[in-house]
């Protein structure tokens, strides 16, 4: 493992924390009584953030069985990892192709006491976790390229972490950064929550309106030129609920939060 399993930093629980209130609006226990309310604080002015959380979830779990599967990929870097939860990124890809080495990436100290949860993997493959920021794409490469080899393709992952940058240039210059350092045929895996709706702008304001690290939502236009310069799989940039829903779900509702899969040509 490159960086080691740190000692556990100090926890404060007296302020809500942006990893434990996502893990509360999924439904997990790693949270505390100030990160439950202001989740339920954000859940008042916008009840479908709950859905935006659980509907990204499981995207990426449909985004990775594909390019695990049809499309042959077998490593991932998977950047503003959060906390641990059911289905991780290499739990799913190592049930499609067991040989699949995986690296996580996040700047959180509380992902980081439970990063060894992460560290589990099939004898096959591999799996590695970095204490990082995205906004340092150099470092993330250089040690990422002590687990993945970046002659062959990789799988990209950015699940709702470049809206902590404010700057929507700045996060699409350190998104190409990645991207420019991998090889053709690897994918960009992409969501951020967007201001598709007053309740979801509202929401947005009053997590920014407390003490944890500001998340910004884009607007769709924004989200698609993340892709730009990739072959943009079927069917594009869309609410994450409209990327290939699973047979027989019925028709799917729309949810405050975009995605898409890109392959670098």
């Amino acid at each position: 493992m490159t960086d080691g399993i740190r000692p556990t930093p100090t926890i404060d629980s007296t302020v809500p924390h942006s990893a434990r209130v996502w893990n509360y609006l999924l439904g997990g226990k790693d949270n505390y009584p100030v990160d439950r309310k202001l989740g339920d604080a954000i859940l008042q002015a916008s009840p479908g953030l709950a859905d935006v959380a659980r509907t990204s979830r499981e995207f990426l779990g449909r985004a990775i069985r594909h390019l695990a599967g049809e499309a042959g990929v077998r490593q991932f870097l998977d950047i503003g990892t959060g906390l641990p939860t059911a289905d991780n990124t290499h739990e799913i890809a190592q049930r499609v192709a067991p040989e699949s080495r995986i690296v996580y990436v996040d700047n959180d100290p509380l992902v980081l006491t439970h990063a060894r949860a992460l560290l589990t993997s099939s004898p096959e493959g591999a799996t590695d976790y970095l204490h990082a920021d995205v906004r340092d794409p150099d470092a993330i490469l250089r040690a990422a390229a002590e687990t993945l080899d970046f002659t062959r393709p990789v799988v990209l992952i950015l699940m709702g972490v470049m809206g902590h940058i404010a700057d929507h240039g700045e996060a699409l210059a350190v998104m190409r950064r990645l991207m420019g350092a991998l090889p053709s045929g690897s994918y960009l895996v992409h969501y951020d929550g967007t201001s598709t709706s007053a309740s979801m702008v509202d929401a947005q304001e009053r997590y920014n309106d407390s003490d944890t690290d500001a998340y910004h939502v884009r607007t769709p236009e924004q989200m698609e030129r993340a892709f730009e310069g990739l072959e943009v799989l079927e069917p594009g940039v869309v609410p994450c609920t409209h990327w290939r829903p699973e047979p027989g779900t019925g028709t799917p509702r729309p949810v405050d939060a975009y995605c898409g899969v890109g392959r670098k040509p």
